[in-house]
């Protein structure tokens, strides 16, 4: 639960973050780090006041949005491993799809945030949420046993690079992160598996 100095929100304030939240997501997907706080604020139906006291400036509001995205890969990462039927490297596979997705949505952010050293807590938990996926992927005899989670991590955000750089040079081809996931899934299992 979001809190002000330690006090739980307000239920109107509550709302207000939430919404700044969700229109801050939907504008940096659609206009990068550099998307108009005033208009977040609009869209949001606040006023840019409101939207500084919930994020005192831009890095604030965007590793708000970032780390909203972290926890919802994490519950989904638990919710595939918990999935009756799928297998481990199932798990990891969808949970890749769903990591390039995200990173998809993003753009410009994870980038502007590390430059800022704001992604350290997300790194170490998307790390975690990885190598949860990966010890059950090893444990089952499906994935390499010399793939270390930040392996996956850097291969997947590459992969997710790669595809938004050649939407943007030809719209048209939408499977390239399918393509290149895929790839790279043939590389991390075992032969066996």
């Amino acid at each position: 639960m979001a809190t002000v100095q330690g006090r739980p929100m307000r239920a109107d304030a509550r709302r207000n973050y939430e919404r700044l939240l969700g229109e801050a997501a939907v504008a940096f997907a659609q206009h990068g780090a550099d998307a108009s706080l005033e208009e977040i604020a609009r869209r949001a139906g606040v006023g840019i006041g409101t939207l500084y006291r919930h994020f005192p400036d831009r890095f604030a509001l965007m590793g708000a949005v970032f780390q909203t995205q972290v926890d919802e890969l994490d519950v989904a990462a638990r919710a595939l491993t918990a999935e009756a039927g799928r297998t481990p490297m199932g798990a990891l596979t969808a949970w890749m799809r769903r990591y390039v997705d995200v990173s998809s949505t993003i753009r410009g952010v994870a980038a502007t945030l590390m430059d800022e050293g704001l992604m350290i807590n997300c790194k170490t938990q998307l790390r975690e949420t990885v190598e949860l996926l990966a010890g059950h992927a090893r444990t089952s005899g499906e994935l390499r046993t010399d793939v270390a989670p930040d392996d996956i991590l850097r291969l997947t955000s590459a992969i997710a690079y790669a595809a938004e750089k050649a939407s943007v040079k030809n719209p048209e081809d939408t499977e390239v992160a399918d393509r290149l996931l895929n790839l790279a899934l043939d590389g991390l299992r075992t032969r066996n598996a």
